[in-house]
């Protein structure tokens, strides 16, 4: 009767035949045995989150000492309303800033996806004071006749849309309007629950590689909307400038740790290359 053997079984069977041939010491296959171990030991250290010390504070007040709250609204637009929706939102965008004194809020940034995800918006509103505007602008806006018009008009040319808020990174610069001709890059994460700290602990390094050409933008993680959500926003003056700048950070001694450590902490990332609406205040 034929007897099949499982893989594990035939490697047992080649050590035994080598132990029986001449020449053989037992070191030799201790050696390679020890040295499988370390080589696990090291791939398990990269994925492998470091524990984190328990804590007072909240990750929120670790991570972020600004009283200024984000909202980044992204929108998919109906492929045949681009144009109308563009109007409507400028529209959209005037009303709010004729109201900027009652309200607190301006827009910083507005975009549309040139690579990515196709017809799609981004919107990066500034609530200067925490949370206590957005309440304020609800309610203010809820009752403004104009305002209820406008939104029921841009529900037309969507296809869906969401809205997150937002607190900056302590060690990311403010975001600062840019003039000229730039291309924007939002690189979006989707970290591990429980990772945010570890993440900007690397972060807090990293960004200090990437400072030389002034392409960091802003960076932030989500409070309200897809939680342990992380958008990095860099800003170029072209698709060749994005690719030399990226290529010379990799030749920066310590940028290839930051990465090493930081990319165990991702479930998921997306990347997409932003040109500025019309009326985006950051060109």
């Amino acid at each position: 009767m034929a007897v099949v053997l499982g893989r594990k079984h035939r490697a047992l069977l080649r050590t035994i035949g080598k132990a029986n041939s001449p020449g053989f010491t037992p070191t030799r296959l201790v050696a390679k045995s020890s040295e499988r171990q370390d080589i696990g030991k090291r791939w398990l250290c990269k994925l492998l989150v470091r524990k984190l010390e328990p804590t007072k504070e909240s990750h929120s007040r670790m991570l972020s000492d600004k009283g200024i709250i984000y909202a980044l609204s992204t929108h998919n637009i109906r492929p045949d309303s681009v144009d109308k929706y563009l109007a409507n939102y400028e529209q959209y965008v005037n009303l709010i800033h004729s109201k900027k004194p009652e309200l607190n809020c301006e827009l910083i940034g507005s975009w549309m996806v040139e690579v990515g995800d196709l017809d799609q918006a981004f919107h990066l509103w500034q609530y200067t004071g925490g949370f206590e505007p957005i309440d304020r602008a609800q309610a203010v806006l809820g009752k403004d006749e104009s305002h209820q018009k406008l939104v029921k008009e841009q529900g037309n040319y969507l296809r869906s849309r969401h809205l997150q808020h937002l607190l900056a990174f302590s060690y990311w610069p403010q975001p600062k309007s840019r003039s000229g001709s730039n291309k924007y890059e939002i690189r979006s994460y989707t970290l591990k629950p429980g990772t945010m700290i570890e993440w900007g602990n690397n972060w807090a390094r990293a960004i200090n590689y990437r400072r030389n050409n002034d392409e960091a933008f802003a960076g932030f993680f989500s409070q309200i909307g897809r939680l342990y959500n992380v958008h990095h926003i860099w800003c170029f003056k072209d698709l060749q400038a994005r690719k030399e700048i990226r290529e010379n950070a990799w030749r920066t001694p310590g940028w290839d740790k930051c990465v090493e450590y930081t990319v165990p902490l991702i479930r998921e990332m997306h990347s997409h290359i932003l040109n500025p609406t019309s009326f985006s205040p950051t060109k």
